[in-house]
């Protein structure tokens, strides 16, 4: 089996790192991943300036490594159409430090690199640790790779990713595996104001969380109850079910 890494950590970062010496066991593992943290780029990619890529070494495993001055779509597109010698069978992305639950997945660099896999048709898994202080990424990588297994001989469906995230607290508290829809995550004084030296106003994006942990059966309810999520999101954003009320609206060039 070959299987692609990336993340929006860095090539640098635990998380990544730690996965691909779990995967390395199982697999062929090509590494490409950004040369920094770019965390919440969604989609983005580079079009305005060169991309340059560097091999470097994984610590503790055998994985050929590439670092990518772009961000995690550049670094999955990069792969698949310059610097991989055949289609990997699998994409990960991650571990990323930190959920990527609800509505939260439109902006994470972590779950658009799967996408950018799944637009090429390749099965891909978005991985990520609930948690932001301290994380440790060897549970969480021992699963991915059972996961990867148990998952191998299965046909994903077309135009899918799964997004996974895995509550950060002691293995015998998992309370086992739901397979969700996307909850709702909601932020409360997204902006705080500040002043330079110079007296100048700018503002830093913080704010306070919102969730709504009452939506049983979401990827929000599942890591508050210690399950580990697996959500299938499909990339088709159509709303299929409102087609026809828009055409009676009747609408005019």
């Amino acid at each position: 089996m070959n299987i692609l890494i990336t993340n929006d950590d860095g090539i640098n970062s635990a998380g990544l790192i730690t996965l691909a010496q779990e995967i390395s066991k199982i697999a062929d593992v090509t590494v490409v991943a950004p040369d920094r943290e770019r965390s919440a780029t969604a989609n983005a990619i580079t079009m305005h300036k060169p991309l340059r890529v560097e091999k470097v070494d994984i610590p503790g495993c055998e994985a050929l490594g590439y670092m990518v001055n772009g961000t995690p779509s550049d670094c999955v597109k990069l792969a698949l159409e310059a610097l991989l010698d055949c289609t990997p069978d699998l994409v990960l992305s991650g571990i990323n430090r930190g959920s990527n639950l609800g509505t939260d997945v439109i902006y994470s660099g972590t779950v658009s690199a799967a996408i950018e896999a799944a637009l090429s048709d390749i099965s891909a898994i978005a991985l990520s640790v609930a948690s932001y202080e301290n994380v440790e990424f060897n549970y969480a990588a021992n699963f991915a790779k059972n996961l990867c297994q148990q998952i191998s001989n299965k046909v994903f469906p077309k135009d899918t990713l799964l997004n996974v995230n895995i509550p950060y607290t002691q293995p015998e508290k998992i309370a086992g595996i739901a397979v969700t829809h996307l909850g709702t995550v909601r932020y409360k004084n997204s902006f705080e104001r500040r002043t330079d030296p110079r007296g100048r106003a700018y503002y830093w994006l913080a704010g306070e969380v919102i969730q709504d942990t009452n939506d049983k059966g979401s990827d929000v309810w599942a890591i508050k109850n210690n399950f580990i999520s697996i959500t299938p999101i499909l990339l088709d954003l159509t709303k299929y079910d409102i087609i026809e009320t828009i055409k009676e609206w009747n609408l005019q060039a």
